[in-house]
């Protein structure tokens, strides 16, 4: 009876374990490639909790998963647009700005931003540009230029590059930059000239190898692509994993001269969320500078926090592909949400592209 009561008291205080375990975890839905192991271990380790990260490669996948019925994530990363998407859905918690005394460190720019005025539901975490990553020294063999959309979209540089070219497979992404070349601007309404672009798309398509929202990383990196249209952080990723790997080759990015897509990436509380408590604590320890600085450091990304430029390395924080210049800014412009009706039509161009 005893040995029988022993073991009965140690599943029971194996399972409060586990329970407690299971309690004191917060749900992270975020990007790939988006958060490092390093501060995920320095939280988890100030929290005395676990972080469980799922993971997402587009705004649109995210929005579509949680529509879907998916509940029980605590925090979002969602881009400007999607924030927007979100409170229209009236589904997400409002912050306890209580909860956030590090939030007086980001750049007085971030503290407005339009898709959330006064910072009321999201607290900018990092910024990226869509632009093109490349092998240089291949483009510099083939005497290809590397400043313009017209690399991904022209037959005349596609036939040296056939098989070689990777497009984001986003929606917005895609037949963003498609009307960035044209001069349009990306929240142009006239389904004319949205026509043009999956015109556009279309004619330049067969010269494409993949569409693809995360493995242009290493097929970069490696040499298997030598064009990539993508988000800067991932092409900061691709240029430092070849030259690790000591690769025969140089890989850069740039911006387009015509211009691109800027993104803020926010952290946001979701109403399923069972851990708002966690989901607070989180934030605010993103907002020490130290920490914020990670996701410029290890991750390659832009990063709307004043604390932390002091601790971003100076080759980082000089690039322009990942901050970009004032002189620049002109020409970066965010998504933004759309009305019903042209959310349909783009929609139906493209399943016509993915299709054709």
């Amino acid at each position: 009876m005893r040995v029988r009561h022993h073991l009965c008291r140690l599943l029971l205080l194996v399972a409060t374990a586990g329970s407690a375990v299971a309690a004191d975890t917060l749900h992270l839905y975020i990007w790939n490639n988006y958060l490092s192991p390093d501060t995920v271990a320095r939280f988890e380790a100030q929290c005395r909790c676990r972080l469980q990260q799922d993971y997402y490669s587009d705004n649109e996948e995210m929005l579509a998963k949680l529509e879907a019925g998916a509940i029980g994530y605590d925090l979002l990363v969602p881009t400007g647009n999607a924030v927007e998407a979100l409170l229209r859905q009236q589904a997400l918690r409002p912050l306890d700005k209580s909860r956030l005394p590090h939030l007086g460190n980001l750049k007085p720019e971030f503290r407005d931003p339009w898709y959330d005025p006064g910072l009321r539901h999201a607290v900018p975490y990092a910024t990226t540009v869509t632009l093109l990553g490349y092998n240089a020294t291949r483009l510099a063999e083939l005497g290809l230029p590397t400043d313009t959309w017209a690399l991904i979209f022209e037959p005349r540089h596609l036939a040296k590059l056939k098989g070689k070219v990777s497009v984001l497979n986003s929606q917005r992404e895609l037949m963003g930059a498609a009307m960035k070349y044209l001069g349009h601007s990306l929240q142009e309404t006239d389904p004319a000239r949205w026509e043009d672009a999956k015109r556009l798309i279309l004619r330049a398509k067969p010269y494409w190898a993949t569409f693809s929202n995360s493995t242009y990383i290493k097929d970069l990196a490696v040499g298997n692509i030598w064009v990539a249209h993508g988000y800067s952080s991932d092409m900061y990723r691709a240029q430092q994993d070849a030259l690790d790997a000591k690769r025969p080759f140089a890989i850069d990015f740039r911006m387009p001269k015509e211009g691109a897509v800027l993104a803020i990436d926010n952290f946001v509380l979701h109403r399923s969320g069972r851990r708002p408590d966690l989901a607070h604590q989180f934030i605010d320890f993103m907002l020490v500078g130290a920490n914020a600085a990670d996701v410029s450091n290890l991750v390659g990304a832009g990063n709307p926090n004043a604390a932390a430029m002091p601790h971003i390395r100076a080759e980082i924080a000089a690039n322009p592909g990942i901050f970009p210049p004032a002189s620049e800014l002109p020409r970066l412009e965010m998504l933004r949400d759309f009305d019903p009706k042209t959310r349909r039509l783009l929609s139906r161009m493209w399943t016509e592209i993915k299709v054709r």
